[in-house]
């Protein structure tokens, strides 16, 4: 630093890095993003790497991070029926166009594997995997969050755990998008979500009740 202003170098260095996996990350895919290529990419140092990142995997996670876009939220208004349909008919655009969210979400099951990845410095647990995986669990929980504290849900639908509900609700979609079908009608999909979901939690109708 001099007369108070901060070395620019650094932050330069650091956005030709994520520049480079990124570009890699987006033609190749996880295993495009090397040390080696992404060090000829940003025209930077293996030392320089290790200065931002302390190792290839957190790199990639950066990556990650970079090409995934908000969540989808909800509609406002209309019934629950009609605000899951509105919230999923969303998700299946939003999976459809962003790759890169179903491609970190399989990467990041890979868990305790990463630590076999050769990059002798890599980890599960490192500090911006952990970031990366908090940061779309709860991006993504989100929009289903503005539903379930609704009245609605307190009154249509029995005590249910959110992570199996939303599974429930979003497994279709992945599964359809991961299927051969790439462009595979998903609102029969989304129709059969939700009425599943109903189906499970909804609350009894007061003739069906005991």
């Amino acid at each position: 630093m001099s007369g108070g202003r901060t070395d620019p170098r650094p932050a330069r260095s650091r956005a030709r890095l994520l520049e480079a996996a990124t570009t890699l990350l987006n033609s190749g895919g996880p295993s495009a993003v090397t040390v080696d290529a992404v060090l000829r990419g940003a025209n930077v140092a293996r030392a320089t790497l290790y200065r931002h990142f302390s190792s290839g995997t957190d790199l990639l996670a950066a990556a990650f991070q970079s090409l995934i876009p908000p969540a989808p939220m909800p509609p406002e208004d209309g019934s629950l029926r009609d605000r899951l349909t509105g919230l999923l008919q969303a998700f299946a655009e939003h999976i459809a166009e962003a790759p890169a969210l179903l491609t970190a979400m399989n990467w990041l099951a890979l868990g305790r594997d990463l630590e076999q990845m050769p990059d002798t410095h890599a980890s599960s647990d490192s500090e911006e995997v952990r970031t990366l995986r908090e940061r779309i669990a709860q991006q993504y929980a989100a929009p289903f969050d503005a539903i379930f504290d609704s009245p609605q849900t307190a009154a249509e639908l029995v005590e249910f755990d959110r992570a199996t509900a939303m599974t429930l609700l979003v497994g279709p979609l992945v599964t359809a998008r991961l299927s051969t079908l790439v462009d595979a009608d998903y609102r029969e999909t989304v129709r059969a979500s939700v009425e599943g979901f109903l189906h499970v939690y909804g609350r009894p109708a007061a003739s069906e009740q005991p």
